[in-house]
């Protein structure tokens, strides 16, 4: 058997020491945002919000993806507000997601400076990040728990599998979820995340957890058969994969999705006609390929696909469907 990294050897700090890029002055929140007048940079942001509107009124499924950009944007009090609000059936996101969730919860700040980190061996390795997930974690393996459900019952204030304080824990996106019966999942890829740096981690609990995550989010796709909404924002690998996997499960035991909405919120500009063709680099855009294209063409639906700045297009869906 080949070496393995020692962990042991790993020398951590206390998160509170950190300077962050992200802290409560960064966060939107939802008075402000209606307050502001925003420009409507796209105009299908009303098509996509018409359709959220008809999906709630109708009962159907109203999924979120998300990567954890959106999350460091300030976003997670607008959709905190949106799942009060009814307009989130399942939300999912990634590994860094979480952990921005759980940083925000705890010291209301989040997001370290990377490059600095990196050159001072320290990138990844705050104590309470690392040790307070990997545990909640194992824990949530060791009662064949999902990721979403094991470090929201954290940020809950559940001894998980210790009682820690989460002051800001109303900022939360996993609790919020936990709290309204929102299925949140997590889809990790091992050695992504900071938290996998860490002497507690445990593959086989990260990926327990996420693995049960994957089938929570693919029962809910089995939900889309009659219509419904997927939104895509800043996950350009993941979720794409994810929803593309679960919607062929689906349509392999006859639930395909009939005639959903999709769309995928990114920066970079894109000819949709060449996500349809090999000899052009668009078509390896899979956040493009898949939700704007392959899944909706597949199934009677409908694609978008919203280029701009987040902090732009993202609170002006949000004001149009609150307002």
């Amino acid at each position: 058997m080949a070496n393995l990294f020692d962990y042991s050897r790993i020398k951590r700090y206390p998160l509170k020491t950190r300077k962050n890029r992200t802290r409560t002055e960064n966060l939107l929140w939802p008075e402000s945002v209606l307050k502001k007048e925003w420009p409507t940079p796209n105009d299908d942001l009303g098509r996509i919000a018409q359709a959220v509107l008809t999906a709630r009124q109708e009962k159907k499924p109203i999924i979120w993806m998300m990567g954890a950009h959106p999350l460091k944007c300030g976003f997670s009090p607008l959709i905190v507000d949106l799942m009060k609000r009814g307009f989130v059936t399942l939300f999912a996101t990634n590994g860094a997601g979480t952990i921005h969730d759980f940083e925000l919860a705890l010291i209301g700040e989040t997001s370290e400076d990377v490059p600095d980190g990196l050159r001072r061996g320290t990138f990844g390795f705050a104590l309470e990040t690392g040790k307070l997930m990997n545990l909640a974690l194992r824990h949530g393996n060791k009662n064949k728990l999902g990721y979403g459900e094991s470090i929201a019952r954290l940020i809950s204030g559940e001894p998980f599998p210790e009682k820690v304080d989460f002051p800001h824990r109303d900022w939360s996106i996993l609790a919020t979820a936990k709290k309204l019966g929102i299925p949140a999942t997590v889809h990790a890829t091992i050695g992504g995340d900071i938290i996998h740096q860490h002497p507690e981690f445990d593959g086989e609990a990260v990926g327990g957890c996420s693995g049960r995550d994957f089938a929570i989010f693919a029962a809910h796709c089995e939900l889309l058969t009659n219509g419904g909404v997927v939104i895509n924002i800043g996950s350009a690998v993941t979720s794409p994969e994810i929803l593309l996997k679960a919607i062929s499960m689906c349509s392999n035991v006859g639930r395909p999705p009939r005639g959903i909405i999709t769309a995928n919120f990114d920066f970079q500009p894109v000819k949709l006609d060449d996500a349809r063709d090999e000899r052009k680099p668009d078509y390896y855009r899979r956040d493009i390929k898949s939700i704007v294209t392959r899944i909706p063409e597949a199934f009677g639906g409908r694609g978008y696909y919203i280029c701009g700045d987040f902090l732009k297009t993202v609170p002006t869906l949000y004001r149009k469907l609150v307002s």
